[in-house]
């Protein structure tokens, strides 16, 4: 069994999951703190990947960012940039299309959160940024946990949208699930079978670790 799509399964996984930590916290954060009408249309392009067809949004960015037109153009002549078919572009599409996974929860338990909390913290005279450093963000740290696993776990599964944006090019964008899609398509049950199992295992492990956290933590009378 070639080791290389695992590897670079976890290397696509462990970036995306970083960038979107990055990305959703202060995102989210902004999204709990009201209902405009531009939060609510971001908030919904946001779930879209949700609901939408793997392959719809792989398609989209495919065209999107071509080298032929657009902005995929444009990057390749100005920055010498090109994300289709290349491992940047795997980053990309897991970033967009696992958002939902990092920002949903974190949202979720900020709006949950007694407003008393925040108002505490700026009659003690601290900023906006330093009470959700250090008032807002303690006080859901089971929610970042599953945020950052479910961001993790979700990435790791994903086939039909790096298909479409990054192919299947071996050492490069040939990730594990589509090592699955390849070993069947050749009747390798055997090899099908081992990329499997290792991606079972190691997402039933992280997930039940999450989930053993969140129940020592609600069980606990400190936290």
């Amino acid at each position: 069994m070639d080791w290389a799509p695992i590897w670079l399964s976890l290397k696509l996984a462990t970036i995306t999951t970083l960038l979107l930590l990055v990305i959703g916290l202060p995102l989210a954060y902004w999204l709990s703190k009201g209902r405009s009408v531009v939060r609510v249309m971001l908030e919904a392009l946001i779930t879209m990947p949700l609901v939408l067809p793997p392959s719809v949004l792989g398609f989209y960015l495919l065209v999107a960012f071509s080298p032929r037109h657009g902005i995929g153009a444009w990057l390749a002549h100005t920055f010498n940039i090109q994300f289709v078919f290349s491992f940047p572009g795997l980053v990309l599409a897991s970033v967009i299309y696992s958002m939902p996974f990092m920002i949903g929860p974190i949202k979720s338990a900020l709006q949950q959160l007694p407003i008393s909390l925040a108002q505490a913290s700026y009659t003690l005279g601290k900023t906006e940024r330093e009470t959700f450093v250090k008032v807002l963000l303690p006080n859901i740290k089971s929610s970042v946990l599953t945020a950052i696993v479910m961001t993790f776990a979700h990435t790791l599964g994903e086939f039909g949208v790096v298909l479409m944006i990054g192919g299947n090019i071996p050492g490069v964008t040939k990730v594990a699930s589509i090592a699955i899609y390849d070993s069947v398509e050749g009747m390798d049950y055997h090899t099908a079978n081992n990329y499997s199992l290792l991606l079972f295992a190691f997402t039933f492990v992280i997930v039940t670790v999450v989930f053993i956290f969140n129940r020592n933590k609600i069980k606990s009378p400190l936290e």
